[in-house]
């Protein structure tokens, strides 16, 4: 039986996770690097423990230091979010083998996920809709290659198999630039995932992005846990998540969260996951399967009712999921917005002292966040410095509820993103719903001009 936590994270998520472990009696020990000493998941932890300097990669990234911070401090288990070293089968593999629980998949799933090229191959066999486009190595021949696009058919899109987090894909609409669009991809993808290799898949000109959250113990059993849609997107990074997906047939998604349980059963999965798909003209497409807690968890937890941190924690130290796929069921709609310390306009982070903070409450509000007045924001680490979430009866309940939560948050001292995420809960298309992946490009273009 495990009883104590190691939480290998920081902010907000690192918070989160300390309250799921307080709630099943778990003691908790935090490490973290000199910038968040001050942190308020530092003083409340059981123990807590200084990693390293503030830049993550000789602190959250350390892993020697984490490792001899868990034997040290005698935790049963590492819990390591979102993030850092939380899709990172080695080290999985060495939380393992120091005789520790990894609260998350086995680093074999990480790693046969983390490949996307793999990952597909293991979907298509589970039956789970793909993007058109092989799901073998490319061949090396030019001639073989562009053969391969021309059997897709243009525009493609060329990603790093070992890709993630928006990085790492160029699309192509001339068949005369395949070859040296090809070969930058594959310097980006060495550079950033240690890794050249990429794949080629067909690229859709306006879907959405759509989820499946799931959760998978060491039993056999696996549940999928309703759909999310993060479509809202800057440069492939996430800014309004919500929960369900508008506008999908209830029995369309059923149909698949399904496939993708049934997959979890397949690989052998276990802990929480998220399977993320493109939806076009009324069809879903795997694009990849995200091995970890999702920053976007809590609009599913809202409608729900389901606390997905905690089981991750129970799945972890052994125990069966508690309930059956026929007591999962989603009601109402939330939203989350995530606020990042960042210019509104330009996009450029803002770090600095917090001297003024005021949060939203009442009715189906919720904030995430490991911020407050006095809160100093580190430039070293990402931007985000809190979560709003609302939740209401439907959508249009749950659209105003946010506008007026958006109006009566306060962050002064440094620059945030909440005047965007006003203009945006203004936006006819965004209230309507159900916009693409690049709808939030244009409108910035609009606006720009």
């Amino acid at each position: 039986m495990i009883d104590t936590v190691l939480i290998a994270n920081r902010g907000e998520i690192a918070l989160r996770i300390q309250r799921a472990c307080r709630g099943l009696g778990l003691r908790t020990v935090a490490v973290y690097s000199e910038a968040d000493a001050d942190a308020a998941y530092v003083r409340q932890a059981d123990t807590a423990l200084c990693i390293g300097p503030a830049p993550a990669a000789r602190s959250y990234l350390d892993q020697a230091a984490i490792l001899f911070a868990a034997q040290t401090s005698g935790a049963g288990a590492i819990h390591p979010g979102y993030g850092f070293l939380a899709e990172n089968a080695a080290f999985a593999e060495r939380v393992e083998r120091a005789g520790l629980v990894f609260v998350g998949p086995s680093a074999a799933c990480i790693r046969a996920m983390g490949d996307k090229v793999a990952a597909k191959r293991a979907m298509r066999r589970a039956g789970v809709p793909c993007v058109p486009g092989p799901d073998e190595p490319l061949p090396a021949d030019p001639a073989a290659l562009r053969a391969v696009a021309d059997g897709i058919g243009y525009p493609v899109i060329v990603k790093a198999a070992g890709g993630g987090g928006g990085r790492g894909m160029r699309v192509v609409e001339d068949p005369a630039r395949l070859l040296d669009t090809l070969a930058l991809t594959q310097e980006e993808a060495r550079g950033a995932f240690g890794s050249a290799a990429v794949y080629i898949e067909k690229f859709l000109a306006h879907p959405r992005h759509v989820e499946i959250q799931v959760i998978a113990d060491r039993h056999g059993h696996a549940l999928w846990l309703g759909s999310r849609d993060c479509s809202l997107q800057r440069r492939n990074q996430k800014v309004i998540e919500e929960a369900p997906a508008h506008g999908i047939p209830d029995a369309d998604v059923a149909a698949l969260g399904e496939r993708c349980a049934e997959a979890c059963r397949q690989i052998g999965y276990s802990g929480a996951g998220t399977f993320e798909f493109l939806y076009d003209a009324g069809a879903f497409h795997f694009i990849e399967m995200n091995t970890r807690i999702q920053v976007e968890h809590p609009v599913t937890e809202e409608t729900t009712g389901i606390d997905i941190v905690q089981l991750q924690l129970r799945v972890a130290r052994g125990e069966a999921l508690p309930l059956t796929q026929d007591q999962v069921a989603c009601r109402g709609h939330a939203l989350e917005c995530r606020i990042n310390a960042e210019d509104p306009d330009s996009f450029a982070p803002s770090p600095g002292r917090i001297d003024d903070w005021a949060v939203p409450g009442g009715f189906g509000v919720r904030v995430d966040t490991h911020a407050g007045p006095g809160y100093r924001v580190p430039p070293y680490y990402d931007s985000m410095v809190a979560k709003l979430i609302v939740r209401g009866s439907d959508r249009a309940d749950a659209v105003e509820r946010m506008r007026l939560a958006l109006s009566e948050m306060r962050v002064g001292g440094i620059r945030t993103n909440l005047p965007l995420h006003r203009a945006l809960l203004d936006d006819p298309g965004v209230r309507k719903g159900g916009v693409d992946i690049h709808y939030l490009q244009r409108w910035l273009a609009r606006r720009a001009a």
